[in-house]
């Protein structure tokens, strides 16, 4: 399955890796159901940046990659 794909499920996919690769103490903060599908290519890059780093993300970079996520969010 190409992961490149926007799709329902591999917008899951992308949201649940970013959430495993960033090792939040509450991980039910982010959930694939707060994004929409037209965010995709947005976090699909954040993944990528977050697996160029190795997982290496200093804490500046992490509050910046949630402060985008939270930018993304649905806003019910």
């Amino acid at each position: 399955m190409d992961r490149h794909i926007a799709s329902e499920e591999n917008l899951i996919w992308v949201v649940d890796e970013i959430k495993s690769s960033l090792k939040l103490v509450n991980a039910a903060l982010i959930s694939p159901q707060d994004f929409r599908l037209s965010h995709f290519q947005d976090l699909l890059e954040i993944y990528q940046l977050i697996q160029k780093k190795q997982g290496q993300l200093t804490m500046m970079e992490i509050e910046g990659i949630l402060e985008e996520l939270r930018d993304m969010k649905k806003h019910t």
